[in-house]
């Protein structure tokens, strides 16, 4: 079962059927997280995860992904809205409904990474890491570089 929210003229769903792969491709690869990515690899992301679509009518205007077991976690990335929709509320409305998700409820830790929305992410009670020394990652920034170099997508 999918849910869905209204807000106005605005609606946020997960239905999958509803999502414009080629709208998140195309914002993601002019994103800093994410410039170059393949739209094979956005189109398995968003299979195995559990995908936001934010539309007016039809057309959709932002979105967010969360990747999770949908028990004990959940890492938030690709959140954004186009920017001509920007200075609406719509952000935070969209956190609203992506934590509001009955399957997002009782985890034990949430994550996410930003360079730039921190207040965005702290209305929704994210804070800094309370032990920094404990998280590691591992991360390979150019490897969408390296594939389109290798004529991989």
């Amino acid at each position: 079962m999918h849910a869905s929210w209204r807000h106005h003229e605005f609606e946020v769903s997960t239905d999958p059927a509803r999502i414009d792969v080629g709208a998140v491709h195309r914002f993601l690869t002019t994103s800093y997280w994410a410039a170059g990515i393949p739209i094979e690899v956005v189109e398995r992301a968003l299979l195995h995860s559990l995908c936001f679509g934010l539309f007016v009518g039809a057309e959709q205007i932002g979105f967010a992904r969360v990747v999770t077991d949908r028990a004990t976690y959940a890492y938030l990335c690709d959140v954004h809205v186009l920017e001509t929709w920007r200075g609406r509320g719509l952000g935070r409305w969209l956190m609203r409904c992506v934590w509001s998700h009955p399957d997002l409820q009782g985890l034990r830790r949430c994550g996410l990474v930003t360079r730039d929305a921190h207040a965005l992410y702290a209305s929704s009670g994210f804070t800094a890491l309370v032990h920094p020394d404990r998280h590691m990652e591992k991360l390979d920034p150019d490897v969408y570089k390296r594939a389109a170099a290798r004529g991989h997508s």
